[in-house]
């Protein structure tokens, strides 16, 4: 398999000013705005190689070939602007879109959020029915803890946890997500009816690739800085956007020469994982820019020990009002998966949002 030409690669165009509802709609058709992804939301401006323009002046750069020579701010707008097809059946494009949750279930004894509440199969299946009947779109089930300093777990231990309750689940007609690096695991639960793959490794372990590119399976490539054991060591980066941005542009490149269409991809900067509080903070304050790679954008802030720090809250359970604002502020840039453990509050807060959304269309 011959890697991916860098040439190939998006360049990243970063929108600003979003605006939704009637508003955004008024603003595309008079050509002061761009739809970002298909909508719901629109951005009125955007940064381009150290240029901030406005939406006139972006149309205007791109229709010139004597300003866009290379074709590259042409090839930028078309992957931000346009719609992204169905995720695993879920729509997420469109001015009647709204962001899809996906609820977390642990089925480990040492997970930071829930202290192995649901480490049993049994328990980890009843707990799945309650997320989907709080109103998450995806229940995201998980065997292997990867909490800052979480030792691994073999593939045969993390399975006799997951595929249990992936099979129950899926057998319910829920969208099933396996959280698991390990691609025995990604098989077995695919093999049990999960449609979704969320690897925090993004595909870069032995056998990952291959056995998710010989599936129909959709895939969350999330991006993480070292394991699970040594990632919040001082984690360093040079600039952690754009090195963020580059690393996922190069693992959808790879999925794709791996045979694994854009449509069955999604990408996530990987809160927390590998980073320090001012770099997540930096994420989420132009999370807009991970949009530049074609593909829908999936987040997990839920609970996190950012949160934490932001909040002065040390218990993770008590993080709920946190990491609600944290998901708003997620989808008000175009986040259309939400990872979260309080599915009930997320899904409240996006109801409003949603509503609101609606009311001014």
């Amino acid at each position: 398999m011959t890697e991916p030409d860098p040439s190939d690669r998006p360049e990243a165009l970063e929108p600003l000013g979003f605006v939704s509802g009637r508003i955004a709609l008024d603003m595309c058709e008079a050509g002061w705005a761009f739809a970002m992804a298909g909508g719901p939301l629109a951005f009125t401006h955007a940064r381009w190689r150290g240029d901030l323009l406005n939406a006139e002046a972006l149309r205007r750069r791109a229709m010139h070939e004597d300003m866009d020579e290379d074709g590259a701010l042409t090839a930028a707008l078309e992957a931000v602007t346009r719609p992204r097809p169905a995720f695993a059946g879920l729509a997420l494009s469109g001015a009647q879109a709204r962001p899809r949750l996906m609820g977390v279930c642990n089925v480990t004894p040492d997970s930071f959020s829930d202290g192995g509440e649901h480490a049993d199969p049994a328990a980890a299946i009843t707990f799945g029915r309650e997320l989907a009947a709080a109103g998450a779109d995806i229940i995201d089930v998980g065997g292997e803890s990867t909490r800052p300093g979480a030792q691994p777990v073999s593939e045969d231990e993390e399975c006799a946890r997951v595929v249990p309750v992936v099979e129950a689940l899926a057998a319910d007609g829920l969208v099933v997500s396996i959280d698991t690096r390990h691609a025995g695991v990604m098989q077995a639960a695919l093999d049990a009816g999960a449609r979704i793959v969320n690897d925090v490794a993004a595909l870069t372990g032995p056998g990952t690739l291959e056995t998710v590119a010989a599936s129909q399976a959709s895939v969350i490539l999330m991006h993480m800085q070292g394991t699970p054991r040594d990632m919040q060591a001082n984690p360093q980066y040079r600039d952690v956007v754009t090195d963020i941005y580059d690393w996922l542009s190069e693992r959808v490149q790879s999925c794709r020469t791996a045979g694994i269409s854009l449509d069955r991809l999604a990408v996530d900067p990987g809160f927390g994982f590998g980073k320090t509080v001012d770099h997540n903070a930096a994420l989420l304050a132009r999370l807009g820019l991970f949009q530049g790679l074609g593909c829908p954008v999936a987040v997990g802030l839920s609970r996190k020990s950012f949160i934490g720090a932001w909040t002065g809250e040390d218990d993770p359970a008590r993080r709920v009002t946190g990491s609600v604002a944290a998901a708003l502020s997620a989808v008000g840039q175009g986040a259309q998966i939400v990872r979260v453990h309080d599915v009930a509050e997320t899904r409240d807060a996006l109801d409003v949002w949603h509503a609101r959304t609606r009311a001014l269309l």
